[in-house]
């Protein structure tokens, strides 16, 4: 059964850094591509940043040049590292893992006071 848990959400000044994980189990990780999504109070959810099976990353206007995704297939985990973090960063994030078939984990809040 595919599960995806993340980790690492929180409540952080306007200019901090926070670390999001996402681990992920009943899947065969490699071959995924993973993405974290966010959700705003009252928005829809939307892309954040991706990472392919090869590493390829793509990421959200809003997010560059302050978030980065990477992942570590031995471990099946991803991660989104956001520095420079601003108050409309704040949102509840979800891990997704897409391979045709898509699974979401169940979100982390994260909340950036200005």
């Amino acid at each position: 059964q595919a599960q995806l848990v993340e980790s690492g959400g929180g409540l952080v000044q306007a200019g901090g850094s926070l670390r999001l994980s996402c681990a992920a189990s009943g899947i065969m990780f490699s071959i995924y591509t993973m993405g974290w999504y966010r959700q705003a109070p009252g928005k829809q959810r939307e892309l954040v940043a991706s990472i392919s099976r090869s590493s390829r990353t793509n990421y959200a206007d809003s997010v560059k040049g302050r978030f980065t995704i990477s992942r570590d297939n031995a471990k099946n985990t991803v991660y989104l590292q956001m520095d420079s973090l601003k108050s409309e960063d704040t949102g509840d994030y979800y891990c997704n893992a897409d391979a045709g078939v898509r699974y979401w984990g169940q979100g982390t809040q994260v909340t950036v006071s200005s």
